[in-house]
């Protein structure tokens, strides 16, 4: 291999991982957690804020399980380009709401996950109940589309 040829070679190496890493992350599109709910995420408007619909693959519940809207807003993107973010659910099947909030990162090869932690208030009959409203929890989402 020609000199030329090695330096064009190296040049495409060690740029590559810069390019992807300066990548800004974009919520909207469809996303998949480790548990495999699924939820997809409108583009952004100018106040920085989105909706979208969630699908849970799990729920405590025997209900049927529906797609439930969600409303959320993105912080003001930084020039690391790896925002954060909280939605909240209203759960369509459920007396429940949950709130995520988390950050959008980008790795060396371009790949976005979404890194959240959530609450979940369910409904109790009494205030002596309380102790038992709230789950929390955290999910880890990557794209699909």
């Amino acid at each position: 291999m020609g000199s030329l040829s090695c330096c064009l070679l190296l040049a495409v190496a060690l740029l590559t991982p810069c390019a992807a890493a300066a990548r800004k992350c974009d919520l909207q599109g469809l996303w998949r957690n480790e548990l495999g709910s699924n939820m997809t995420l409108s583009a952004l408007d100018a106040s920085g804020t989105f909706s979208g619909s969630y699908h849970t693959a799990v729920a405590a519940t025997n209900k049927q399980i529906l797609v439930s809207p969600l409303q959320g807003a993105q912080q003001h993107s930084s020039d690391k380009g790896q925002p954060t973010f909280g939605f909240t659910v209203q759960w369509q099947f459920a007396d429940s709401m949950t709130a995520f909030v988390g950050q959008c990162f980008v790795d060396r090869r371009g790949k976005e996950t979404l890194e959240t932690t959530w609450l979940l208030r369910e409904e109790v009959p009494s205030r002596r109940d309380v102790w038992k409203a709230t789950r929390v929890g955290t999910s880890i989402f990557t794209r699909i589309k």
